[in-house]
C-alpha cells in the first residue's frame, strides 16, 4: 500500500459517519455519534458529514458465538511462549500455543449451522467456508486475523515456529485472508513486526 505524503499546508479531510434516522438520509439517534459531531464543530474542523442507513450497512457481527470465543486464547498463549527466557519451559508453551491451534481448525474444519441444507439427503462433513462465520469478514476475523500474522511472522523469525501444514482449515482460512484487500492492506510490513518483537522474544538459557 502506497504511503501518503503529509502536507502541512493542506486541510486534514475529515469524514463522520454518523447513523441515519428512520428516513435514510437525516441524523438519526445516536448519542455517541452527536458527541463526536459536536467536538469536531466546537474544534473549528472542516469535515464532511455522511448518514449511514443502518438496516442496509452490512452486518459485522458473527451469528455464532463460537466465532468470537474460538481464538480469544491463542494470542495470549504466543505471548508466554515468545516472552519465556527458560529453555525447559518452553516445550509445554509451544504445546499451549498449538492446542489453541487445533481447536481454531477444528471449528474450522466443522460446517457451522449456515453450512447444513436440513432437506438434503448429503451430509456435510467439512466445511468449506472461507471466514470465521462463514463466506464473508465479521467482527471475529477483524478481531483474530491481525493476531495470526503476528504470530505467523514472529514465532518463525523468534522460534522458529510455524503453524503445522496438517492444519489444513487454518491455512485455508489464512490463504482467503490474504487475498482480501481490507486484510493485506492493512498489515504491517514483516519487518515491523520483527523490530517490536525484538526486545520481547527473550533469548532462551
Amino acid at each position: 500500500m502506497a504511503s501518503r505524503l503529509y502536507n502541512p499546508l493542506k486541510e486534514p479531510e475529515i469524514e463522520l459517519f454518523v447513523k441515519a434516522g428512520l428516513d435514510g438520509e437525516n441524523i438519526g439517534n445516536c448519542p455517541f455519534c452527536q458527541s463526536l459531531f459536536m467536538v469536531l464543530w466546537l474544534k473549528g474542523a472542516r469535515f464532511n458529514v455522511t448518514t449511514v442507513d443502518m438496516t442496509r450497512y452490512p452486518r459485522l457481527t458473527p451469528k455464532n458465538r463460537e466465532s468470537l470465543d474460538v481464538g480469544r486464547n491463542i494470542f495470549a498463549k504466543f505471548s508466554a511462549y515468545i516472552k519465556n527466557p527458560h529453555k525447559e519451559a518452553n516445550k509445554n508453551l509451544e504445546k499451549a500455543l498449538l492446542k489453541e491451534f487445533r481447536r481454531l481448525d477444528e471449528y474450522l474444519s466443522t460446517p457451522i449451522p449456515e453450512e447444513i441444507d436440513q432437506d438434503s439427503t448429503e451430509e456435510v462433513l467439512v466445511s468449506q467456508r472461507k471466514f470465521l462465520d462463514g463466506n464473508w469478514m465479521t467482527l471475529a476475523d477483524c478481531n483474530l486475523l491481525p493476531k495470526l500474522n503476528i504470530i505467523k511472522i514472529a514465532a518463525k523469525k523468534y522460534r522458529n515456529f510455524e503453524i503445522p501444514l496438517e492444519m489444513t482449515a487454518v491455512w485455508r482460512y489464512l490463504h482467503y485472508a490474504y487475498a482480501r484487500d481490507e486484510f493485506s492492506h492493512t498489515c504491517p510490513a514483516d519487518g515491523e513486526i520483527e523490530r517490536t518483537y525484538a526486545s520481547v522474544a527473550k533469548k532462551m538459557s
